[in-house]
């Protein structure tokens, strides 16, 4: 495969540098706009309990009041003319395209419309749509309909859902700009060449514009998150870096050895060439266990981290040889003097390099530093252990967004702060509603209740307050209770409203995680089992992985939970980290670790095949690894940590917890504990029961060329 691969680079490399080019313009073309096609989050499970009742809600006709208008600077309880003001711009509203019912204080009399200062109100709008796009445009309408009146302001989810899309398109915008020039910098640093610098960013791009025509496609099929973009991005960039560094490096290597030709080509593609493929499937297999989640947002998240990974390979392992058969040794051109001079310098022994030097002294004394190491990670991870999940709502906005000021002004002034509405939808006749309603009030937790409202169909809502917030414990017992009554043979009681939907997207979380998680460690031993053709180093290597998330977890706490560094990183904590983000960074990590493992490990064993210690072989396989997998890592931080900069705090917390296990990885786990570990089990790291070493000589995987990456 990789000789076909080579012959194709050599004697098709302008066929194929034209068909790239065509598929970069389509993909542009049709791919660039694909932000407008996806849909804000998607974190619902259709099959949840909550989901199913606000779908027989939907289907009787009824559409809940989830967007609000602010109005402040009135007193609609005892001014007239602050009352009237409310009133005709309840009118204004009941105008505006989308909007089917409008309530306040003067249709209901109802204090919870009322600040507990007196100073200000709210209306609830009821949108005469199910369709999100539709919703935000109205909303987006609303806004646009109030836009020079300060004491005006609207809020909700359409909104949310409206400027969190705004948000996002921006933050990529800006991620993009930030991110590229540095990553060139960084690439002409290491290549020494503006030639070779720029391969990286031209993988990247072809890749990353292929998974938009991808993603711009699947929107066709079924709702993709618009979150996924940042995701493909950064993932993109960085794969594509570390992709091109392995490839690239090689190549320099060959043709400096021997001339560029068809020998070097080969000899690139049958080493790191064999590396880029199925660390690329292992990411792929990793990002795929996020498929099997049922809420939109992270299949959208698994699709588009899939296909970004096998695109970057494919990009990396047609089109980047193709482009440097053509380039020849013209890939080293355009280099600044001083980089060409540090270039020479470092093309000595590689016997007395940094890496084999710090192997050695890590090796020297393996016991006390593989658990300090281990310690420190642990007391990072520490944190972790507290951590609190909270909801993507509009909070995870910047401060002085509308739709935000609006739920933070509403929880904080007025009384609706202090309960959420329950919502449960009867299906039966009048009197079955009325005696689930009666059962409903006399519920621990619940303060009030609205008489049954018959939404024809035999289905009927009863809405109940709690006594406590929607994120509140007490309001999750009680959504808990009313589900656990029996309400009687053949009566069907569906509870929904905030803190159902919240309950219940925990909930298949929790279902699914088993699962992925089998899939993701599973991909992750079956590659390093192939590639050593032993059991100890893949449980090492996942041990080590175990270790990285954990601190990259305690570390996302005392972020993101405890607020530390909110001032640097510019954002108001939340007060958890997003329910998604650990299985996000599991999936991630796994990935990139065992990306990197590969890379280290076939080095070391490379070396060991060829008659070295298993000392000696550990040493040598950090020397020649050690530079660029620390290069790929910084500069996968940075790609991926870019988004540390978005304003939306989901999107901050991926960038941040990332990079940060991306570069724990490549420096600590790497560079103190894979040394210290293999030393201290010597040969024993290569055991393997004689029927799996049968399996491996058989089919296991390992680059076949001598020599260096």
């Amino acid at each position: 495969m990789f000789d076909r691969l080579a012959r194709l680079a050599d004697r098709r490399a302008r066929v194929v540098a034209v068909v790239a080019a065509l598929v970069f313009l389509v993909s542009g073309a049709i791919g660039g706009g694909v932000a407008s096609h996806l849909d804000p989050f998607g974190a619902e499970d259709e099959a949840s309990e909550s989901i199913r009742a606000d779908r027989k809600l939907t289907d009787a006709g009824y559409r809940p009041a989830d967007t609000n208008i602010l109005i402040k600077g009135v007193d609609v309880e005892r001014s007239k003319a602050d009352r009237a003001e409310v009133d005709q711009l309840r009118r204004e509203i009941l105008d505006r395209p989308g909007v089917q019912q409008v309530v306040g204080f003067s249709q209901t009399g109802s204090a919870a419309f009322v600040s507990r200062e007196g100073d200000a109100t709210f209306l609830a709008v009821s949108l005469d749509s199910t369709d999100d796009a539709v919703q935000q445009e109205a909303a987006a309408g609303l806004s646009e309909h109030f836009s020079e009146r300060d004491d005006v302001l609207v809020g909700g989810l359409a909104m949310a859902n409206e400027q969190v899309n705004n948000q996002v398109e921006t933050d990529l915008r800006k991620a993009e700009m930030l991110a590229f020039p540095l990553l060139f910098l960084l690439s002409l640093f290491f290549f020494r060449s503006a030639v070779a610098a720029l391969l990286p960013l031209l993988v990247g791009g072809l890749a990353i514009l292929g998974t938009f025509l991808g993603l711009r496609i699947g929107a066709e099929i079924g709702s993709i998150s618009l979150l996924s973009l940042n995701l493909v991005t950064g993932l993109g960039l960085g794969l594509a870096i570390d992709y091109s560094l392995f490839i690239v490096s090689r190549y320099r290597e060959e043709i400096a050895r021997t001339g560029p030709g068809l020998g070097a080509m080969t000899r690139t593609m049958n080493t790191a060439g064999r590396t880029v493929l199925f660390s690329s499937l292992t990411v792929a297999a990793s990002m795929a266990a996020l498929l099997i989640f049922p809420q939109r947002f992270l299949y959208s998240m698994g699709l588009g981290g899939t296909l970004v990974a096998l695109l970057s390979a494919a990009v990396a392992l047609i089109v980047l040889p193709a482009v440097l058969t053509m380039l020849g040794e013209r890939v080293n051109s355009i280099a600044p003097r001083f980089l060409q001079r540090r270039a020479d310098r470092e093309a000595g022994s590689r016997e007395d390099g940094f890496w084999y030097r710090l192997s050695q002294f890590v090796m020297k004394r393996p016991g006390p530093i593989a658990a300090i190491t281990a310690l420190g990670l642990l007391m990072l991870a520490l944190p972790a252990f507290g951590m609190k999940f909270v909801p993507v709502d509009s909070k995870i906005l910047p401060p002085g967004t509308s739709s935000r000021t609006v739920e933070t002004v509403l929880d904080r002034d007025f009384p609706a702060g202090d309960s959420e509405t329950i919502r449960v939808v009867v299906e039966g006749d009048r009197r079955t509603a009325r005696t689930v309603g009666k059962t409903v009030a006399r519920s621990d937790g619940i303060v009030s209740t609205r008489r049954p409202v018959d939404l024809g169909g035999g289905v009927s809502l009863i809405e109940a307050d709690s006594v406590a917030g929607y994120m509140d414990g007490p309001t999750r017992n009680t959504v808990e209770r009313l589900r656990e009554t029996g309400f009687g043979v053949g009566v069907e009681v569906l509870v929904s409203g905030n803190t159902a939907r919240f309950v219940d997207f925990q909930q298949s979380l929790l279902d699914h995680l088993p699962l992925a998680a089998t899939i993701i460690v599973g991909a992750t031993l079956l590659i390093l089992f192939l590639f050593t053709g032993s059991v100890v180093l893949p449980v090492k290597s996942l041990l080590m992985n175990l270790l990285t998330l954990g601190a990259v977890f305690g570390i996302l706490v005392l972020i993101f939970q405890e607020g530390h560094l909110s001032g640097p990183l510019d954002f108001v904590a939340p007060g958890g980290v997003d329910q998604t983000m650990p299985i996000l960074i599991l999936a991630t990590t796994f990935g990139l670790s065992t990306d990197y493992a590969v890379f280290l490990l076939s080095r070391i064993k490379e070396a060991r095949d060829s008659g070295h210690s298993d000392s000696e072989s550990v040493a040598l396989g950090l020397e020649r690894t050690g530079r660029i997998v620390t290069v790929a890592a910084l500069l996968f931080a940075i790609a991926i940590g870019a988004f540390a900069t978005s304003d939306v705090v989901f999107v901050k917390e991926l960038g941040v917890g990332t990079a940060l296990a991306v570069l724990i990885d490549a420096t600590i786990i790497r560079a103190l504990l894979v040394p210290s570990l293999m030393k201290l089990l010597g040969s024993r790291n290569w055991w393997a029961p004689a029927p799996l070493r049968r399996l491996h000589d058989r089919w296991g995987l390992s680059e076949q060329a001598s020599g260096q990456t």
